[in-house]
Parts: structure tokens; sequence; C-alpha cells
């Protein structure tokens, strides 16, 4: 019986240690920026946290640029 519960105490201790994606591989905290020339920034979208595969489609998208307007991607 307590070998039952000392394996049952450290299976849920371990799962309550990982937390979010952080364990499982590469994750940054990303946002998205809107830039205009001759006004610097003119909008920050909410940071999010991406990881893995996410993450890597985030870093390698180009900048798109619609008229005087640039939006990318910034990742901390």
């Amino acid at each position: 019986m307590k070998r039952t519960l000392i394996i049952a105490a450290s299976f849920i201790f371990f799962t309550l240690s990982f937390t979010s994606c952080e364990m499982l591989g590469s994750c940054k905290v990303c946002r998205e920026i809107t830039f205009q020339t001759g006004r610097g920034i003119i909008h920050e979208g909410p940071e999010a946290e991406y990881c893995d595969a996410e993450l890597v489609a985030i870093e390698t998208q180009d900048d798109v640029v619609i008229g005087d307007k640039r939006y990318y991607w910034e990742c901390r």
C-alpha cells in the first residue's frame, strides 16, 4: 500500500512540475508588430508563447509590406 501511494504521489509531483511546453522543446514569447514609415511602430499585438513547429513557422515568415506599412513578428 505504501509503495502504491509513493508511486502515485511521485507521478502527481512530476506531472505538476512540468509547465507549458518549456520542457518539451524550444519556446519563445512573440507578438506581431505593425510599423509605418515616418511614424514608427503603430501597433503591437498581444504577446503569446509559441513552441516548436509554431515557433519555426513564425520565425521563418517574411515581413509583409503593404503600402507604407510593414507587418512582422518579434520574438524574445
